[in-house]
Protein backbone atom coordinates (compact mmCIF):
# COMPACT_ATOMS: atom_id res chain seq x y z
CA UNK A 1 0.00 0.00 0.00
CA UNK A 2 1.30 3.23 -1.08
CA UNK A 3 0.57 6.51 0.85
CA UNK A 4 0.45 9.57 -1.22
CA UNK A 5 0.49 12.99 0.87
CA UNK A 6 -2.27 14.72 1.06
CA UNK A 7 -2.45 18.51 -0.28
CA UNK A 8 -2.48 21.17 2.25
CA UNK A 9 -5.81 23.06 0.26
CA UNK A 10 -7.55 22.12 -2.41
CA UNK A 11 -8.19 24.47 -5.71
CA UNK A 12 -12.08 25.03 -6.52
CA UNK A 13 -12.77 24.31 -10.21
CA UNK A 14 -16.10 25.75 -10.33
CA UNK A 15 -15.07 29.42 -10.01
CA UNK A 16 -14.12 31.82 -6.78
CA UNK A 17 -16.05 31.69 -3.87
CA UNK A 18 -16.24 33.50 -0.26
CA UNK A 19 -13.86 31.74 2.08
CA UNK A 20 -15.80 29.83 5.21
CA UNK A 21 -15.95 33.36 7.21
CA UNK A 22 -17.68 35.63 4.69
CA UNK A 23 -15.11 37.86 4.35
CA UNK A 24 -12.43 38.19 1.50
CA UNK A 25 -8.61 39.02 1.36
CA UNK A 26 -7.63 42.23 0.58
CA UNK A 27 -4.71 40.67 -0.91
CA UNK A 28 -4.30 41.39 -4.79
CA UNK A 29 -1.46 39.55 -5.12
CA UNK A 30 1.55 42.31 -5.22
CA UNK A 31 3.31 40.74 -2.15
CA UNK A 32 6.15 43.19 -1.29
CA UNK A 33 6.53 44.71 1.83
CA UNK A 34 7.74 48.70 2.26
CA UNK A 35 10.65 49.38 4.59
CA UNK A 36 9.06 52.93 5.23
CA UNK A 37 5.78 51.85 6.68
CA UNK A 38 5.91 48.49 7.35
CA UNK A 39 2.60 47.90 4.72
CA UNK A 40 2.11 45.71 2.01
CA UNK A 41 2.80 47.40 -1.36
CA UNK A 42 -0.43 45.58 -2.89
CA UNK A 43 -3.37 45.32 0.17
CA UNK A 44 -1.51 47.42 2.60
CA UNK A 45 -1.92 45.34 5.53
CA UNK A 46 0.42 45.07 8.15
CA UNK A 47 2.78 41.78 8.45
CA UNK A 48 1.06 40.92 11.44
CA UNK A 49 -2.28 41.42 10.05
CA UNK A 50 -1.63 39.29 6.60
CA UNK A 51 -0.02 36.72 9.36
CA UNK A 52 -3.17 36.46 11.56
CA UNK A 53 -5.36 36.87 8.58
CA UNK A 54 -7.12 33.24 8.74
CA UNK A 55 -7.10 33.60 13.35
CA UNK A 56 -9.11 36.64 12.39
CA UNK A 57 -12.80 36.91 13.22
CA UNK A 58 -15.25 38.40 10.77
CA UNK A 59 -15.41 41.27 13.00
CA UNK A 60 -11.49 41.95 13.21
CA UNK A 61 -11.10 41.19 9.58
CA UNK A 62 -13.66 43.93 8.85
CA UNK A 63 -11.63 46.55 11.21
CA UNK A 64 -8.56 45.48 9.39
CA UNK A 65 -10.50 46.53 5.57
CA UNK A 66 -12.50 49.44 7.23
CA UNK A 67 -8.50 50.35 7.63
CA UNK A 68 -7.20 50.50 4.21
CA UNK A 69 -8.73 53.71 2.50
CA UNK A 70 -7.46 55.66 5.53
CA UNK A 71 -3.74 54.00 4.78
CA UNK A 72 -4.23 54.58 0.84
CA UNK A 73 -5.01 58.33 1.42
CA UNK A 74 -2.37 58.34 3.68
CA UNK A 75 0.65 56.74 1.37
CA UNK A 76 2.01 58.19 -1.58
CA UNK A 77 2.30 55.02 -3.46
Amino acid sequence: MSLRPRPLFSVATSGPSLPASGVASPCVSVCKMSEADGLCDGCLRTIDEIAHWGLYDDDEKRAVIAALPGRRAAVAR
